[in-house]
């Protein structure tokens, strides 16, 4: 059996829509990240065998573990990472079409090597826990980076710039902070170092797909990303607000309806989201009657 027959039996009976609403029930991870991005992708194109997707990873994984596993400290693992991603594979940012949609296409992303920050940080983050070490997104607001764990040690790495590590006290300082954190935290916010959950770094992939939808008017996939943010988050009562207001401004307005209510189920009485879903919920029953 071909490397890629293995890979396609692997999982290959379950439906990229089963998987992904299994994983939103398992909660905020760590998941298997990369396969979590892929069958988001693989939604959008239903007839494509992932197979070869799958055994590009298992490459990825293994390119990792032979390069990084021993690394005595996280710069120097981060290092092997992007030896691997960035030198072997040749996987960077694209910067001459930033905004175009395949960038947060994971399948897209793999077969022309070039996407966004945070869909190339998806491949990192898989290449180093294959590798056995810590990884996970950070809030890094404005631009998305990664943290890799070794021993007590820290890196934290841009995977739009090749996989470049850097260290806490070089982004802290004025200079390097500004150019990477290019939007400051705004008052009580986490802090851009502040790790991120699994379920996160997948919503954070797929908002970038909604907001390219919705900056290009296209109100019905729009309301399908939305959805599936909602099959990923079932417990995000933020998700079901958006995906309200999304089914509410087509029509659909029962269905906007058991968001909303979604929504106020599962925020807390009195937090701001309750308070929103309420409000959107009564507007809208005024709508109905």
């Amino acid at each position: 059996m071909t490397p890629s027959e293995r890979a396609e039996s692997t999982e290959g009976d379950v439906a990229p829509e089963a998987y992904l609403a299994k994983l939103g029930e398992a909660g905020e991870g760590p998941h298997d990240i990369a396969t979590a991005a892929l069958m988001l992708s693989a939604l959008d194109h239903p007839n494509r065998k992932l197979g070869p997707y799958r055994a590009h990873l298992s490459e990825l994984g293994h390119g990792a573990r032979v390069e990084a596993e021993f690394s005595p400290d996280a710069e120097r693992a981060a290092e092997a990472v992007a030896s691997v991603i960035a030198g072997r594979y040749g996987y960077d940012g694209d910067r001459m079409q930033y905004e175009a949609p395949g960038n947060a296409d994971f399948l897209q992303v793999i077969e022309k090597r070039r996407g966004l920050p945070v869909a190339l940080g998806i491949l990192y983050i898989h290449a180093a826990r294959a590798a056995g070490h810590e990884s996970s997104g950070l809030f890094a607001p404005g631009h998305f980076m990664l943290r890799i764990a070794v021993k007590g040690s820290e890196a934290f790495v841009d995977p739009f710039n090749g996989g470049a590590a850097l260290d806490r006290e070089r982004l802290t300082s004025p200079r390097m902070g500004a150019a990477v954190f290019a939007e400051p935290p705004a008052p009580g916010a986490p802090s851009p170092f502040e790790a991120v959950s699994d379920i996160d770094l997948l919503l954070r992939l797929l908002n970038n797909i909604k907001g390219r939808a919705l900056k290009g008017r296209d109100i019905a996939r729009s309301l399908e990303i939305a959805r599936r943010m909602t099959l990923i988050a079932p417990r995000r009562a933020g998700a079901w607000i958006d995906l309200g207001r999304l089914q509410e401004a087509t029509g659909v307005l029962s269905a906007a309806r058991s968001a909303f209510e979604r929504a106020l189920s599962l925020a807390p009485a009195g937090n701001a989201l309750h308070n929103e879903a309420a409000i959107a919920l009564q507007a809208l029953k005024r709508r109905l009657n």
